[in-house]
């Protein structure tokens, strides 16, 4: 099944996006977050499942992109300053407690020689679901793996619920040099 069928991009594997799709990405990508408003939208008539899931199958690419980019001032622009964020090293709340533990994952899945791909992406209302990988550019080694369910709001709520598990295979802490390369 081609999950990406319907977006605009395809980042189930790499170099697949062109670098005007990367560029163009990253700017709508900065648009969404600015989109994000304070207090979370209730899902009604005026706000309905399916635009919100509309929403999310438009951000999904910026997503990808932000992240192979290291762009983890979108990353962050893209939660709810109050988000729920469970994991093996949470459960986190709110959007600064885990920055600083997030970076270190940053640093890793984007490192130089690694692409980030997302094979698997599913989407029903405000859920989005994925499964990604992170391969070695030479070696084609899978260094990192996880599967996450986002709970996001559209453009006009951001993300307020993440749930993930990460493997990494290497590293679980970057290197200074690495975490130097994440834009914040």
């Amino acid at each position: 099944m081609n999950y990406y069928q319907d977006l605009i991009a395809d980042y189930s594997k790499p170099g697949l996006v062109s670098e005007a799709m990367r560029q163009k990405l990253i700017s709508e990508a900065e648009r969404f977050v600015a989109m994000k408003q304070d207090i979370l939208p209730q899902i009604g008539a005026d706000y309905t499942a399916e635009q919100i899931e509309r929403e999310n199958k438009e951000w999904w690419p910026t997503h990808c992109e932000a992240l192979r980019q290291s762009r983890g001032d979108i990353l962050t622009g893209e939660y709810r300053s109050e988000l729920v964020y469970f994991c093996q090293d949470g459960p986190y709340y709110g959007v600064e407690e885990q920055k600083t533990r997030e970076q270190h994952w940053w640093a890793l899945i984007a490192q130089p020689g690694v692409t980030m791909c997302w094979p698997i992406v599913m989407f029903h209302g405000e859920f989005v679901h994925f499964e990604w990988k992170c391969e070695d550019d030479i070696t084609n080694e899978t260094i990192a793996k996880g599967m996450v369910c986002w709970v996001r709001r559209g453009h006009q709520g951001g993300c307020h619920f993440k749930s993930e598990q990460l493997t990494f295979y290497r590293d679980v802490f970057a290197p200074q040099n690495l975490v130097d390369l994440v834009t914040l």
